[in-house]
């Protein structure tokens, strides 16, 4: 093995080993080449993450088949197609056309899709999500409740980049809230309802103390030392 993958695999084990069983580690894998995702994965990592549907696709196509495929960046409807056979679960829905899209292909699949709502909780104007109101807009609305072929499993938001952790804590915190609300308003009578994706490299730590059930690590691994 290669040393530079002696020290990635050196940070997957460390991070691997602060992060509570009750949390789904998903490794961002975006721009990684196969072999490294491969010697993650001979390590006992399943979940990884990608924001390019043609490069999820390419890596399904030639790394095993037992492998989660998180999508966690913005999708564009003309791009489901390319994920829609095996994605394992749609991160970032972040408007009620995408999901009506979503549905129309894992239906073309013979597939129920898990999804994921993706809330705006940040302060920049350059990251994607719902707004409460939208979202509240959509669970309202009859034709939400014929989409047969997803299954909204949770949320996931991205906080400020920035080094204000205070400021973070309280976007994750606003996050959870907007969970909870959805939980006991709208799907109460799910239990697959329950995933809250926040947290990465840089910030992860906060968003689990803060109730965060799935992080997206990437750069904290890979780094190159």
């Amino acid at each position: 093995m290669p040393p530079d993958f002696d020290m990635k695999l050196t940070h997957y084990k460390k991070i691997r080993s602060t992060i509570p069983q009750t949390v789904h580690l998903v490794v961002v894998s975006k721009m990684r080449p196969p072999a490294q995702i491969q010697m993650l994965y001979d390590a006992g990592q399943r979940a990884f993450g990608e924001n390019r549907p043609q490069e999820m696709k390419a890596k399904f196509e030639v790394l095993p088949q037992d492998i989660e495929w998180h999508f966690i960046g913005h999708l564009q409807t003309n791009k489901i197609k390319y994920i829609a056979p095996f994605v394992s679960l749609i991160h970032s829905v972040d408007s009620f056309s995408l999901l009506k899209e979503i549905n129309r292909y894992a239906e073309k699949n013979n597939r129920i899709i898990s999804c994921l709502l993706q809330f705006f909780i940040a302060q920049e104007t350059t990251k994607y999500g719902l707004s409460w109101e939208e979202c509240e807009e959509m669970l309202s609305s009859a034709v939400f409740y014929t989409l047969k072929n997803v299954k909204i499993v949770g949320i996931m938001g991205m906080a400020t980049f920035t080094d204000n952790r205070a400021l973070i804590r309280s976007e994750f915190q606003k996050l959870y809230h907007y969970f909870e609300q959805l939980k006991s308003g709208y799907f109460s009578h799910q239990p697959d309802f329950k995933e809250i994706s926040m947290g990465m490299s840089d910030d992860y730590d906060i968003a689990i103390d803060e109730g965060s059930t799935i992080v997206r690590i990437g750069s904290a691994i890979f780094k190159p030392s």
